[in-house]
């Protein structure tokens, strides 16, 4: 038996050492609040128990409570903080986490779709910054909370060029992909814009109206104060919330993705993948259309990114889904249901249409809030029709078009001639469409 000479034995690759790194050392005390929250939660959930338990402590015992619960939250953010690492191998991002019970997350970078970046207040003041990891095939969202901002935009770049394709030795070299501005909603754009939503000046006349009724029914103040002031708050509220939440809207369209940069006290930038948008939404409030403005929303398969333009004209709106849907146009002639279709919905019959091109299929609902509902025709996983008795007996039928994203596009009220040819027409354009469709990569 001959053996090989000393020297040219296989050299077997020696297995790189994995370099774990630690979260941002400012996360041990955002970690060290989850036992107060969960006293928080307790006495919430109980008041009348907590407020009990607590008119029995003495000064003494409150004390002593504090100076035992302050240091064991400190020592449980601490040695959460401690025994949470993360590292970027070859295929994978690896957390691990756990401090009685050990969880080892192992993320595919080619199954990674999106990475959101989310500032809220405090970590914006702290200068840093929180990542959240869009998986296809998970609806939770892994994150690695916190980073330092420079050492986020960093791995938040190193993974989207993992997941695109570059190889780990030029990954790092790839940096940040280049943005170009699409879409800028001003402040004061947006603002006129909530109060001319019908949602508004709705909780308004709630709260203008429902108040003196009560008074004039039980004469009591305390009903009057207790109804009116959460009506005015709710009518505030949501107007407030969106305005902040949707302040400084930003999109940019990058070879990653379509960026979106929003918010005013919170900081978010979500990126939505180009192939993973099933559907897109045209919305057109009542109040909007003299004006010709619209908003446009999304479902995004395995995303919770439902917005991509607050309030927009709409040949800007337009522009912008045609960088989400390439190729696609906005139909801008629908058909309305048959007239006879008026039996089955008095009123709210105009409001349906629908109209079928090369690329996507097109239905709209809706009379004083109209929404335009485009699903590309690759995206559309099964069709149905659906016809109850009274449609039946006036000749119509409702097709239904599922797409990926677990939500339902539906052309109301056709006549059921047309409703059978389209959905035999439909089910040969999808699997066309399918066939077609350029795979969903990233940097291309």
């Amino acid at each position: 038996m001959n053996t090989p000479a000393p020297g040219t034995e296989d050299a077997i690759p020696e297995e790189k050492p994995l370099l774990e790194r630690r979260l941002h050392p400012v996360t041990p005390f955002r970690r060290a609040w989850a036992p107060v929250a969960v006293v928080a939660g307790w006495a919430v959930h109980d008041p009348n128990q907590a407020q009990e338990q607590l008119t029995r402590l003495t000064t003494t015992a409150l004390l002593i409570g504090l100076a035992v619960v302050v240091p064991a939250a400190a020592l449980y953010g601490f040695l959460s903080w401690w025994f949470t690492h993360f590292a970027v191998t070859e295929t994978e991002l690896r957390i691990r986490t756990g401090l009685l019970f050990r969880r080892t997350a192992h993320i595919r970078l080619d199954r990674l779709q999106a990475v959101d970046v989310t500032q809220p207040l405090l970590a914006r003041v702290a200068g840093v910054t929180k990542l959240k990891l869009d998986v296809i095939g998970t609806d939770k969202k892994d994150e690695l909370a916190f980073l330092g901002e420079d050492e986020a935009r960093a791995l938040r770049a190193e993974l989207l060029a993992r997941a695109a394709g570059f190889a780990p030795e030029t990954a790092h070299e790839v940096g940040e992909a280049p943005v170009r501005q699409l879409l800028h909603v001003p402040a004061g754009f947006l603002a006129v814009s909530l109060v001319l939503t019908g949602a508004t000046w709705g909780s308004l006349a709630a709260a203008l109206v429902v108040p003196p009724f009560l008074w004039f029914t039980t004469h009591s103040v305390w009903t009057v104060l207790a109804t009116g002031v959460p009506l005015l708050g709710a009518a505030g509220a949501s107007s407030v919330g969106r305005f902040v939440g949707e302040y400084d809207w930003t999109v940019g369209e990058s070879p990653d993705g379509l960026r979106i940069d929003h918010g005013l006290l919170d900081r978010t930038h979500e990126t939505v993948p180009p192939g993973r948008v099933q559907t897109v939404r045209i919305v057109e409030p009542l109040l909007w259309r003299r004006r010709g403005w619209v908003r446009v929303e999304l479902d995004v398969a395995g995303s919770s990114n439902s917005v991509l333009v607050p309030v927009a004209p709409r040949e800007v709106a337009e522009s912008v889904i045609a960088r989400v849907l390439p190729g696609v146009t906005v139909p801008s002639g629908l058909s309305r249901p048959p007239r006879r279709a008026w039996w089955c919905a008095p009123l709210w019959w105009r409001g349906y249409g629908l109209a079928v091109t090369d690329t996507v299929f097109a239905a709209r609902h809706g009379l004083l809030r109209r929404r335009l509902s485009l699903v590309p025709h690759a995206k559309v996983q099964s069709v149905r029709l659906a016809q109850g008795p009274w449609e039946r007996f006036r000749g119509v039928a409702d097709v239904h078009v599922d797409t990926g994203a677990n939500q339902t596009v539906t052309a109301r009220l056709r006549d059921a001639s047309e409703a059978a040819e389209l959905l035999q027409a439909q089910a040969d354009r999808s699997r066309t469409g399918r066939r077609e469709a350029r795979p969903d990569r990233w940097m291309a």
